[in-house]
């Protein structure tokens, strides 16, 4: 679908139409933070590319996928920086998903063998695993908090992929926890003063522990990989094992293997990435089909047709396209990184308007996922956009929740394998149902945009009443 791009009516970025709802000193995080989705999605009722205000930072958010196409693949111009990525960075170190475009390239080829096919197919049994375990904890008529749950079993899920089975149980008791405090304040943190942040409080106090404790224990684990020296098959030995052949080009920076500072950053942007994110994924899949009963019943179906009633495997994802769908359609309206930034480099023009060096431009993916006549009927839930027909007559830039460009998530496949997995597993053995207490409005503070308490309540589809009508 062609969606033309409006003119101009001013070359000056002091031109761009603006987004209603500012206040003074914080902008417009108030509408932000309230309801992400709306206010993003209202967007592209402004115009192509729309002033907002991110605390005291101006910024330009692109709701055409031409223009964050653009932004997403001209990534010297467009590179990641500015208040909010510094603060990232002293956190969770200069991985592959905050480091600076001089950097990245070098970084890249290093991980991408991390993800290699044949890696995966290892980590896909993991995943299995974590899968078939959380459906058989559950009870019928349990009521479930199904974001902590799944969140549960992707972060084993990465955890073991990391660092294959070395971790006893209370190590990763440990790692989780770490991981849980660093995640719930890390978003947070990006929009509160400095001051705010060295502030002794409890919080802060938690947070810095934890920070130091992920630290210790990752330099451990780093340490004792390099004294075995070998390849255990997990994601950890593959960040040790990588070396970059073209190191010895002059224009490639750094050496021809990640050191012990670069792996840890590596370790902790995977653990970021590969838990709440294939958690809220999965978790908005379930919110959606418990809405949509024909879309439930197809994906039963196929389910039911392809496990046979047995456990989820990664060879089995090819055969549950429908499934993948579901996946697929839940990023389009709930995509987990719905709000990063990039800084200009130099002067540049996008969509009319002169950008001088240093504007920030926020990449705001439900601006353009959920933009009227990109999409037909952008709002609703409908799996069979993603049918190959459906799905290749998009414009480059209309589904960004992996990014895009040499910068695209190194670990796409990875989150697709486990949502899918995952979604099967649960839908093969359980039908959910909404409980009261339930509250699905979006978590904007989070670094997954995730619903804030979505309570299910369980039956098991072999007692389902024929009232339901879905086998």
């Amino acid at each position: 679908m062609v969606v033309p791009l409006r003119s101009s009516p001013t070359s000056r970025t002091t031109g761009l139409p603006r987004a209603p709802g500012r206040v003074p000193l914080l902008g417009h995080a108030w509408p932000m933070m309230r309801d992400p989705l709306r206010f993003a999605g209202s967007l592209s009722d402004r115009g192509d590319l729309v002033e907002v205000r991110l605390g005291p930072v101006r910024a330009c958010v692109p709701c055409h996928p031409d223009l964050l196409w653009r932004v997403l693949t001209d990534d010297r111009t467009f590179d990641k920086g500015g208040p909010f990525f510094d603060r990232v960075r002293s956190t969770i170190g200069n991985g592959v998903g905050s480091c600076p475009y001089h950097e990245h390239r070098r970084q890249r080829r290093l991980i991408q063998p991390s993800f290699h096919p044949e890696r995966l197919k290892r980590y896909a049994t993991v995943m299995e695993q974590e899968a078939a375990a959380l459906t058989h904890e559950w009870e019928h008529g349990q009521t479930v908090d199904v974001y902590r749950a799944l969140y549960g079993a992707a972060l084993r899920t990465v955890l073991r992929s990391l660092f294959a089975t070395r971790l006893d149980a209370e190590a990763a008791a440990g790692f989780r926890e770490s991981v849980e405090t660093v995640l719930d304040q890390l978003t947070a943190r990006m929009f509160l003063p400095r001051t705010l942040q060295r502030l002794p409080l409890p919080a802060n106090r938690r947070f810095d522990r934890a920070v130091a404790e992920l630290r210790r224990g990752i330099e451990s684990l780093v340490a004792e990989y390099r004294r075995g020296g070998t390849d255990r098959g997990d994601l950890l030995s593959a960040l040790i094992t990588a070396r970059d052949e073209t190191a010895h080009d002059q224009a490639a920076p750094g050496g021809d293997s990640l050191d012990d500072t670069e792996i840890h950053d590596q370790v902790l942007t995977m653990l970021a990435a590969g838990s709440d994110s294939v958690a809220a994924a999965v978790s908005w899949a379930l919110y959606l089909l418990d809405r949509t009963p024909e879309a439930l019943a197809r994906l039963q179906r196929e389910v039911d047709a392809v496990l046979g009633g047995g456990p989820a495997s990664g060879g089995s994802v090819p055969e549950l396209p429908y499934t993948g769908q579901v996946i697929m359609e839940a990023l389009r309206l709930y995509p987990p990184g719905w709000l990063f930034t990039r800084v200009t480099t130099e002067r540049t023009e996008l969509g009319g308007h002169q950008l001088p060096p240093g504007t920030t431009v926020a990449f705001c993916a439900p601006a353009v996922h959920r933009r009227t006549g990109l999409y037909d009927r952008p709002d609703a839930f409908d799996p069979d956009r993603w049918l190959p027909e459906r799905a290749r007559t998009l414009p480059k830039g209309a589904f960004a929740a992996f990014g895009g460009g040499a910068r695209k998530c190194a670990g796409d496949t990875f989150g697709l394998t486990e949502s899918t997995l995952l979604l099967a597993a649960v839908v093969g053995r359980w039908r959910l149902r909404r409980a009261p207490g339930s509250d699905v409005r979006p978590v904007a503070l989070s670094t997954a945009l995730r619903p804030r308490r979505l309570l299910m309540e369980t039956s098991t589809r072999h007692a389902r009443t024929a009232q339901d009508g879905q086998s």
